[in-house]
């Protein structure tokens, strides 16, 4: 009798994060990593600067993989670099 109802609640512990995964749909972290909002204002710098949530932070200069390969002549998201650490005592 109890193996009947450990068996249960182990079948139902398997199942429930399984069925969450297939009918929880597509969400995302942020509104700036669905591409449909990149044009909208909340995702335009200054907006999104403050909360770190510009597509530029998001994927730190990276094209977002979902799009596929860059087509030709487009240039990637951003260009800027990252400053060069200094070496040596920066004490004066």
């Amino acid at each position: 009798m109890n193996d009947r109802k450990l068996i249960k609640w182990l079948v139902l512990l398997l199942a429930l994060p399984v069925l969450l995964a297939c009918f929880a749909g597509d969400q995302f972290r942020y509104p700036c990593q669905d591409p449909k909002n990149w044009d909208k204002e909340i995702c335009k710098l200054p907006t999104c600067d403050v909360t770190r949530t510009c597509p530029e932070h998001i994927f730190k200069g990276q094209r977002d993989p979902r799009l596929g390969p860059p087509k030709e002549g487009e240039t990637p998201i951003t260009t800027s670099k990252l400053p060069q650490p200094q070496t040596g005592v920066n004490c004066k």
